[in-house]
């Protein structure tokens, strides 16, 4: 019987999280891809369970990454990065914006405050929703920021059609089990015209990656592995996506492939020699091995205790595992947790 928490958390999701994959992922299969795509809910569930706690304290509550400019700090290159996406997305005071896949919702309080627009948080996660309107409450935000439970494969169905002024995704459309279809139901439910307009931060391998090479496969898995998504994909299939339901897009880019002196990865090397600020060594400490073995291990007294629900040490250990293949991935070239797309719904499409 699955033992739910008054936070939201469901220990059965938690604790068959990691049994999605295989243990050795050099052994990863088609199928086992299959597997996911068909519990995708389940996976997500399971690991934000796991992962939401650890993540806040190891990161940040805004859970995306960031270009990072000479000496600036991890908070202030968090919150550019998503001024960045409010502003290349032409958001205006008044407008009711829909964040797909919130998470504990930072990044819409960050937006909200930003552009004075009104947000509506979608989130399948109860833990994550539960922690999100705490924040935001604390916040003084409540009156312009609500937090809903759904499925981003199902908006138009929640939402109905031309609904939003916009809509944005922080790094969250990963989780679909298609780009189409989560992709094809924010097109249902944003407005047309040009004023109205989609932005993401897309999840993708680049177009270096080449899957019918084994150390790029195994890669890609171990980074699905400690992320919770069912199957990494290759950028020209997100572009593709987004113009087969429909979208034009207005701009694109990969801003991990910038020239930037501090890489986005740089803080999960855990080196605090190059920590920007004095604050931000305690932010790269912890990604460091002694860091790490500290949290990590603290998680597994936690969780005997009776304090964390069963399985969170084992999430917990597979953000380490894609901690290091993110590293290796973003130097190679071969993933971006930023690609950039700003894109519109044509008139006629009405």
């Amino acid at each position: 019987m699955s033992t739910g928490y008054a936070d939201g958390r469901q220990e059965t999701c938690l604790e068959r999280y990691t049994k999605f994959w295989q243990k050795d992922l050099a052994r990863e299969s088609e199928a086992d891809s299959i597997g996911r795509l068909d519990k995708y809910a389940d996976v997500v569930n399971g690991y934000y369970d796991g992962a939401t706690a650890i993540t806040e304290y190891g990161w940040a509550r805004s859970f995306h990454f960031s270009r990072f400019y000479k000496g600036e700090s991890f908070a202030a290159s968090l919150a550019r990065h998503e001024h960045y996406l409010a502003a290349h997305m032409g958001l205006r005071p008044g407008m009711i914006v829909l964040d797909v896949g919130c998470g504990v919702g930072a990044p819409a309080r960050e937006i909200a405050r930003f552009c004075d627009v009104q947000i509506v948080g979608l989130n399948i996660n109860q833990f994550q929703l539960s922690r999100a309107r705490r924040y935001t409450e604390e916040a003084g935000l409540s009156d312009q920021i609500t937090f809903v439970e759904g499925d981003f494969m199902k908006l138009s169905e929640q939402f109905g059609e031309n609904r939003f002024d916009a809509v944005y995704c922080i790094e969250a459309t990963i989780h679909a089990p298609t780009w189409e279809g989560v992709y094809g139901e924010i097109f249902k439910v944003l407005k047309p015209g040009g004023v109205a307009r989609f932005g993401v931060y897309e999840w993708c391998m680049t177009d270096a990656w080449d899957p019918s090479i084994p150390s790029h496969r195994e890669l890609a898995h171990q980074i699905e592995f400690g992320g919770g998504i069912p199957e990494l994909r290759p950028m020209k299939l997100a572009r593709q996506a987004m113009k087969n339901v429909g979208f034009q897009i207005d701009h694109e880019e990969d801003l991990a492939d910038r020239p930037d002196e501090i890489p986005w990865y740089y803080p999960l090397e855990g080196d605090i020699l190059k920590a920007q600020t004095a604050w931000d060594y305690f932010t790269v400490w912890r990604m460091s091995w002694s860091g790490k073995l500290v949290t990590h291990t603290a998680v597994r007294f936690m969780e005997m205790l009776g304090l964390l629900p069963k399985g969170t040490w084992e999430v917990g250990e597979s953000l380490k595992v894609a901690g290091d293949a993110l590293v290796k991935a973003g130097q190679a070239k071969l993933f971006t947790p930023m690609f950039f797309m700003i894109s519109h719904k044509p008139t006629l499409a009405n």
